[in-house]
């Protein structure tokens, strides 16, 4: 097969491989075997003639924020247009999940910067975004950037646990809501 398409698990350890090798390279951070099967379903892959030869992942933080990591391209495709078409993916993605903003941590802004996205503070991101940090081996010292775009410019309403479950377990909607039903 060629082409684009959503990672499967025997997709993982190539994609452990092209990770460490850009890793080596002093493009990316280490990522576990474990913590890629983990989030298997946040990935994409490029594939020709049967061999994979980039990668992304679309990382959902929260209700408007999610963070494209882990793009590579190994050599074979670089060059290529095939890391904005994989961004792309992600970006679509998230539009269809309707996630106001997305970013990435990364030490090739002007790649994003060309895409659309702006450098941020990286004070600007919340701090749940750091608990992957505080575990690298450049830790305080980072020499990422970090870049966002805004997809959509207002965020859909946000729904509010009690009215959320109202529709499907009107019970525990009460009891979220503090009126408990008997």
């Amino acid at each position: 097969m060629n082409g684009f398409r959503k990672a499967r698990v025997e997709d993982v350890r190539r994609i452990k491989q092209l990770i460490d090798n850009h890793m080596q390279e002093g493009f990316m951070l280490p990522r576990p075997l474990s913590e890629l099967y983990e989030n298997l379903r946040d990935f994409y892959v490029w594939e020709e003639d049967g061999v994979i030869h980039g990668n992304v992942g679309l990382h959902i933080v929260w209700e408007n924020l999610a963070e494209v990591k882990s793009l590579v391209v190994d050599h074979h495709g670089r060059g290529r247009g095939i890391g904005k078409q994989l961004v792309n993916l992600c970006l679509e993605e998230a539009r269809q999940l309707h996630i106001q903003k997305v970013f990435a941590l990364t030490q090739i802004p002007d790649f994003f910067v060309k895409m659309g996205f702006q450098i941020l503070d990286k004070a600007q991101l919340p701090h749940k975004v750091w608990a992957e940090c505080i575990k690298c081996h450049k830790y305080p010292s980072c020499d990422e950037i970090a870049v966002g775009i805004t997809l959509l410019e207002t965020p859909l309403r946000s729904i509010q646990e009690p009215e959320l479950l109202a529709g499907v377990f009107p019970t525990l909607a009460s009891k979220a809501a503090g009126n408990c039903v008997k």
